[in-house]
């Protein structure tokens, strides 16, 4: 009686889960309903809109600890993904490992400055993150947010952050 061998892991399914990986290991981003839209190696993060999110009734706006929340998590995804787009995508790392429990570690906020430029309505948000400098120890990501229209900010964000080390 002879086995079929095991489906090979296709490189879709290894960045989809590789990136799965990485937003359940941030328990927040659950918690705020986050989504990310992979396309190629360009992520889109996405905000749904929920009441609980609102800030201020009387206007209502978001609440600005979330639009933060939201900004810094799109940032340290960002940063990850790119941080481990090599190993990904030379199968060093996949889905096997990750659901083996070997989360990739998070790179952790140096400091984080956000700029509110406009009222966050009550509808979705979504984010874009560009890291603009990455080294062995220390990177600087920038972040912006949008509603409506994507040329229209809400708030944008830098921020400076540790990068884990290679070794674990």
């Amino acid at each position: 009686m002879s086995r079929k061998p095991e489906p090979v892991q296709t490189i879709k399914q290894r960045r989809d889960g590789v990136l799965a990986a990485l937003v359940a290991g941030v328990p927040y981003a659950r918690f705020l309903g986050i989504r990310f839209d992979r396309r190629g190696d360009e992520l889109s993060a996405t905000l749904p809109f929920d009441e609980r999110l609102i800030g201020n009734p009387f206007l209502p706006a978001l609440h600005g600890g979330v639009t933060a929340a939201f900004l810094e998590l799109t940032a340290v995804i960002e940063l990850s993904w790119t941080y481990l787009w090599e190993d990904m995508e030379a199968g060093r790392i996949g889905l096997d490992s990750l659901e083996a429990g070997n989360l990739p570690r998070l790179p952790k906020t140096i400091d984080f400055t956000v700029d509110y430029l406009r009222t966050g309505l009550p509808r979705d948000a979504y984010a874009r993150a560009r890291v603009n400098r990455s080294g062995r120890r220390y990177a600087s990501v920038h972040v912006e947010a949008w509603q409506d229209n994507r040329s229209r900010l809400f708030a944008q964000a830098t921020g400076h952050f540790l990068m884990p080390g290679r070794d674990g």
